[in-house]
């Protein structure tokens, strides 16, 4: 999974990044910096230590999120042009799986406007809007002069229409085969949107404020609250040291396991398991996902040549204690390619190709 954190110059996207991976990227760049910050973090999972612990394997290995931090735009539109957003931004935010809109909710001394965050979501939005209606006016203008693109045009259109009546995309009902039918366009106003409210320390604990949640409630979107500033220094700190600073913040969790909380609840993710002598391993794979297309998150290979899937629910297996004996008690099944993969399913794919 790619996340984009994405926002606004100032609105501290790099402090968060930086809390996020454990990473010390420079901060306080501005829109003055060219490269994007790359980090990954792994996805802590009690069941793939259970199982390690029960087979010992060669290697450990959990789900991860990547993340790309670029330098936005100023917001006083300084840095806009009249098709959207910088194009090295847009190529960035494309490639991602989903999109965290950072948003300042702080004073910052080196910026002219004050903290709005209302206005900020609102002309970011907006921003990822204008980018896909200029695109879609383009690829229409293109259409016009060919020839068996009458079903295309039509999901354009209805596309066309949203966007100019400022209406994201991702609000758009839309046919799963409609949607892969314009995948390659990646368009970002239809790519998954989290909101990530950045505040000073004295609101680190603080539910955020009842006008943004009106906000986000209103646009259908999912929003978090952190305090950027205070959290990365405690990201820096050993787990003792950072609870004991959690706690006189008074907050509950460290900010990266609320964020992964969140961002797999914005892709609708689970998790599901494989375990063995050389690996134990978590998979992540959108809910819904059949044991067929979950092979292929593995290998191509095992995708093609899919025989059947061994499942058994990974607390049976630990219970248990082997797969032997979760074969005796009924426990392991036999699934086909159709079968509904769940979070905790610990899968051995047959496969022959």
């Amino acid at each position: 999974m790619k996340v984009g954190l994405v926002g606004f110059a100032g609105s501290g996207k790099t402090t968060i990044f930086n809390t996020l991976t454990g990473l010390a990227a420079e901060v306080g760049g501005y829109g003055g910096r060219e490269k994007a910050n790359v980090g990954v973090i792994k996805v802590p999972d009690d069941r793939v230590d259970g199982l390690a612990r029960l087979f010992n394997p060669k290697k450990k290995t959990y789900a991860e999120i990547s993340f790309v931090d670029v330098a936005g735009p100023q917001s006083d539109q300084a840095e806009r042009t009249e098709s959207g957003l910088d194009p090295k931004l847009v190529q960035h935010m494309r490639e991602a799986d989903a999109l965290v809109h950072v948003v300042r909710a702080f004073d910052n001394p080196m910026l002219l406007q004050a903290a709005d965050p209302l206005r900020d979501i609102r002309a970011f939005d907006d921003e990822l809007m204008l980018t896909d209606l200029v695109q879609i006016e383009n690829r229409i203008a293109r259409l016009k002069k060919e020839k068996d693109s009458t079903r295309e045009r039509e999901l354009l259109d209805r596309f066309k229409a949203a966007l100019e009546q400022e209406r994201p995309l991702r609000d758009v009902e839309a046919a799963s085969e409609e949607l892969v039918q314009v995948a390659g366009f990646r368009f970002l106003s239809l790519k998954p949107l989290l909101l990530l409210l950045n505040v000073g320390e004295p609101e680190a604990s603080s539910d955020p404020p009842r006008d943004v949640a009106d906000l986000a409630e209103a646009k259908h979107l999912s929003l978090i609250t952190m305090s950027g500033r205070a959290e990365m220094d405690i990201a820096q700190l050993n787990d003792d040291e950072q609870r004991e600073f959690l706690q006189d913040l008074g907050i509950k969790e460290p900010a990266r396991d609320r964020f992964i909380r969140a961002a797999y609840k914005l892709l609708d993710l689970i998790s599901f398991l494989t375990s063995g002598e050389d690996e134990c391993r978590a998979w992540s794979i959108r809910r819904g996902t059949t044991a067929h297309r979950a092979a292929g998150v593995i290998h191509s290979d095992i995708e093609r040549g899919f025989i059947r899937a061994e499942v058994v629910r990974v607390e049976d297996l630990l219970e248990l204690g082997s797969e032997a004996r979760c074969r005796e008690q009924g426990k392991l099944r036999l699934e086909g390619k159709d079968y509904i993969v769940h979070d905790g399913d610990v899968i051995h794919f047959r496969f022959n190709v």
